[in-house]
């Protein structure tokens, strides 16, 4: 099989791009680090534990070989969760086809990375590893989507940011179908920070919900959520502003406004569930602070990327000197410092825009 399309990574996200990939005819190879899953897709075309119901196409293969997976590639995709990103990319940087700078790279994971300087950008931190071809002509991906939708065929839109345009038009060609619209956008910065405080907002949106659907705090309603997606998007805007989004229009596009409001509201949103669980569960009560929470998210059963963004985005914010008082305040609620009804209660007060 000729194959010249890789996505690293058979999670939700990761299966469902390689299917829109696939579905358009073309042979794509996905790495799965969990054997049971590239078991499931090369016998049942199916990922049943990530994207169950959905029927994949005979030109998608799975692999649990990394290199396998990624030498040799004309696209390669890096779709694992931010947490193993810089750990999937250190096992693949050693194939020939990157060390020569033959493969144009995109990335669909959100968050922020860790550093010896603190926390970074997915791209300039993935930089620092690449080979020089790659630096400025990383492609990122992100926009208002949930996997389970886009691999139903599903109308939705998506960003494919880049400082090398000719990049970012390769993979929006790559990508695009009647029913994904994908536009190209140069601002990269904009564009990442959104994708991961937004996972953040959710969280905090997820147990204001919670507590507006039970009836045990009346004094919230939909109007009150809207008011904490606008101060979620000034706090976004702040913070992309500090580390170096260059068009403001960023935010009030899909890859801003839209992406905040489809993981804010959406059902299928996992930040929004862990919110809603941290009232109707009590879920954080076995985890002593923010690290063990984080050193032990498999035992959620699911993965909330907000967890990490929040840890990170307070550190950022203490280092740039920002009002982020949503983001921050769930940062110390998930650090246990702060109840989870209390920071609700004192949303009005924090909502100060």
């Amino acid at each position: 099989m000729d194959t010249q399309i890789a996505v690293l990574g058979a999670g939700a996200w990761g299966t469902a791009i390689a299917k829109v990939i696939a579905d358009k005819g073309k042979n794509v190879i996905i790495w799965s680090y969990e054997t049971s899953v590239r078991d499931d897709i090369n016998q049942k075309n199916e990922n049943t534990r990530y994207l169950p119901n959905i029927k994949l196409p005979e030109t998608l293969k799975a692999t649990s070989n990394i290199e396998e997976a990624a030498e040799g590639k004309q696209f390669l995709i890096y779709a694992v969760p931010s947490l193993f990103l810089l750990d999937t990319l250190k096992k693949s940087i050693s194939v020939q086809s990157i060390r020569e700078g033959k493969t144009v790279i995109a990335v669909i994971t959100k968050g922020f990375l860790p550093t010896d300087n603190g926390p970074r950008l997915i791209l300039e931190t993935m930089e620092d590893y690449l080979p020089g071809f790659f630096r400025q002509s990383l492609v990122y991906i992100s926009g208002p989507s949930h996997a389970e939708e886009v691999s139903c065929g599903k109308i939705t839109g998506l960003i494919a940011a880049s400082e090398n345009p000719k990049n970012s038009i390769r993979f929006r060609d790559l990508l695009k179908n009647p029913r994904l619209m994908v536009y190209s956008s140069l601002d990269v910065r904009g564009v990442q920070v959104s994708a991961a405080a937004k996972n953040v907002i959710a969280i905090a949106f997820g147990m204001l919900d919670a507590l507006k659907t039970s009836g045990k705090a009346d004094m919230f309603g939909d109007g009150t959520e809207s008011l904490l997606l606008a101060a979620g998007l000034n706090e976004i805007q702040l913070l992309g502003k500090a580390l170096g989004a260059t068009h403001p229009e960023t935010f009030t596009s899909i890859s801003g406004i839209g992406d905040l409001d489809v993981t804010c509201r959406s059902v299928l949103g996992r930040n929004r569930r862990f919110g809603k669980e941290i009232i109707e569960r009590n879920i954080l009560e076995k985890y002593k602070d923010i690290d063990d929470l984080l050193a032990r998210i498999d035992e959620i059963g699911y993965l909330p990327e907000g967890v990490a963004a929040a840890k990170y985005i307070m550190i950022l914010a203490e280092k740039y000197k920002l009002k982020m008082p949503v983001s921050v305040g769930l940062c110390k609620l998930l650090n246990r410092e702060i109840e989870p009804k209390k920071f609700c209660k004192n949303l009005i007060t924090v909502l100060d825009m």
